[in-house]
């Protein structure tokens, strides 16, 4: 711990292949405290497990070690900052092991720590025996020789522990993407385990900037504003404060925005409840949580509340059902959609033949989605005359074999193909791993952390391990009341009145919707209920379960859609199978409002 009243912490990444610009750009701008790097995603976690398969010495983000920390590295020295990151994957040592000889090559003596447990695969076949249910959809625990990763999600405090042991880089596997920034925050100001609404506000800087640009400008519903300056866009710091309240901002001279606008649209994203948000460290409350702009491209971000702790380790598992092959081809003149559509099912129909006359069994799945024809919007009537579409084509199996039949049906049905059919010419796809996400807990008690500093290996006591089992029920806000107005009323795009970001949690999607303006929160509240939100996405959904959670500081609305992404991730045949263009379907909903408000 060191006596600071605020430190600065640079977010770098957010998913394995971002790019690299944004360790330079904070090395080179005003110092900071920390930077840390999120590089795991559930489809990453899948990918690093067969990369370890393969070869033991793999399964980690080998580009950052390499192309990010090791040109760097001298200068991370010079300036005493600290690197924080998830890049171990499935394989820490081995990412620790590789950063260790690029820093005794270069003759630094800066030290690493591993934070290890969260690795739980040795044990799949004893968790086979218990059979946990999924937690969302209840299904049964799958073959153990088809499970590829078991990882549990850790918490901050083991990283804040390697901290005070004096590591300058710590890596850890498989811990919860803002666990890297509130490790820092509770090193730095020597945050008890219960100093919860502390601890949600360094979890709430953690998701702030976990996804680097899109806090800055990046995945931005008004876009416009920023898409001449994102070439050269600024990656977030957050200058996190000891009473836990934050300010997001960007380094000097760099492009993209920080604003209400950007920094709500991540806070929004990719959450479910927002009262009662579990990580390991903290269930947080993010309904009354506040955004100011307090200067230019600075946002400062108060009011998350704690609630408790939970009582046990979410678990990520993958496991492999079969394969999938999807191919794009495009339609061009009159009728650009029936011709598509006509051309699939002839080729699908052809595969489903030789299928049945060989003795196989049919796809598991089959889907086919026709891009511009307004179909994604729920309609096939917006777009009906459009006369260029791209059509995908898509299946799954058990056996891969059955794809390349497919495959061969839809290349050799081209020149029997309703005329103007074309495609990228030079390439094919290949049957690619079904790998499935099944989650489910685990009691803290069970998953025995470490911290491994390169010379021991010291035991890390969770302060938590103890605690009983709770549940936090959602708390439920009154709804803005409709002013009773006798006015003119007009029609406008919810894009009008409101930004929106969404995106995924396996097979669930969430779309948070947040008012431009207070007084169009009612008038928003009216027009988006869960039955027109439903309706709205009923093409997608598998179920017609959809929440609707009022968040009175933000000014905005989370809905969670169930089962609504074709089983999300890799496991889907979709285009979109992680919902990233589902807030900009749902923000063409029309509202009716009063025309004086928008006058204002």
């Amino acid at each position: 711990m060191t006596d600071q009243s605020s430190i600065r912490i640079g977010g770098a990444s957010g998913y394995w292949g971002e790019s690299d610009m944004a360790l330079p750009q904070f090395l080179n701008s005003e110092p900071l405290d920390y930077i840390v790097f999120d590089y795991l995603a559930e489809i990453t976690m899948s990918i690093l497990a067969r990369a370890r398969e393969a070869d033991p010495s793999l399964g980690y983000a080998t580009d950052f070690v390499d192309a990010v920390l090791a040109p760097n590295l001298v200068q991370i020295s010079d300036q005493g900052v600290r690197i924080i990151s998830n890049a171990g994957g499935v394989n820490p040592e081995a990412c620790a092991a590789a950063i260790r000889k690029h820093i005794a090559d270069k003759n630094l003596s800066l030290k690493v720590a591993v934070i290890l447990g969260d690795d739980l695969l040795p044990q799949r076949n004893r968790l086979a025996e218990q059979a946990p249910r999924e937690m969302f959809s209840e299904e049964p625990f799958p073959d153990a020789s088809k499970v590829a990763s078991v990882n549990a999600y850790l918490g901050a405090f083991p990283i804040a522990k390697a901290l005070a042991e004096g590591a300058d880089i710590v890596i850890t596997g498989r811990c919860v993407d803002s666990a890297v920034t509130l490790g820092a925050c509770i090193h730095a100001f020597g945050w008890q385990d219960n100093e919860l609404d502390k601890l949600a506000g360094g979890s709430l800087a953690g998701h702030l900037i976990e996804c680097g640009p899109q806090a800055t400008g990046g995945n931005f519903t008004d876009w416009e504003q920023v898409a001449d300056t994102m070439a050269d866009v600024g990656y977030p710091i957050a200058t996190v404060y000891s009473d836990g309240s934050c300010e997001i901002s960007k380094p000097e001279g760099t492009g993209g925005l920080v604003s209400v606008g950007t920094v709500a649209e991540q806070l929004v994203y990719e959450i479910g409840d927002p009262s009662a948000y579990y990580l390991p460290d903290v269930v947080c409350d993010f309904t009354q949580v506040e955004l100011r702009e307090i200067g230019e491209n600075r946002v400062l971000v108060t009011g998350a509340k704690g609630r408790g702790v939970p009582s046990h380790y979410k678990v990520s598992m993958t496991w492999a059902d079969g394969w999938r092959l999807g191919m794009i081809w495009f339609y061009v003149g009159g009728k650009a959609r029936e011709r598509a559509r006509s051309f699939a099912e002839n080729a699908l129909e052809r595969a489903r033949r030789k299928l049945k006359s060989a003795g196989a069994l049919g796809f598991g799945e089959e889907l086919v989605e026709i891009v511009g024809d307004g179909s994604h919007f729920g309609s096939d009537s917006l777009e009906s005359n459009s006369r260029e579409v791209a059509l995908k084509i898509a299946a799954k199996h058990q056996d891969k074999r059955a794809l390349m039949l497919l495959l061969k049906e839809i290349t050799g049905a081209g020149l029997a193909a309703p005329a103007g059919l074309a495609g990228f010419a030079g390439t094919r796809p290949k049957p690619s791993p079904v790998i499935r996400l099944f989650s489910f807990l685990i009691s803290r008690s069970d998953v025995s952390i470490s911290i491994d500093n390169g010379v021991d290996r010291i035991s890390f006591c969770d302060p938590s391990a103890s605690t009983e089992p709770s549940v936090y029920p959602t708390l439920v806000h009154p709804l803005p009341a409709v002013a009773d107005v006798s006015t003119d009323f007009v029609e406008v795009p919810l894009e009008r009145l409101a930004w929106g970001r969404s995106g995924d949690k396996g097979n669930k999607a969430n779309i948070g919707v947040i008012a431009r303006k207070r007084a169009y929160l009612p008038w928003i509240a009216r027009a988006l209920t869960v039955d027109v939100v439903c309706e709205r996405f009923g093409h997608f959904l598998d179920s017609d379960s959809v929440s609707r959670y009022f968040m009175p500081g933000l000014n905005a609305f989370n809905f969670l859609l169930d089962e609504a992404l074709g089983g999300g991730g890799v496991a889907s045949l979709r285009n979109d199978p992680q919902g990233k263009s589902y807030a900009q379907i749902l923000l063409q909903t029309p509202v009716l409002i009063p025309a004086a408000l928008l006058e204002e």
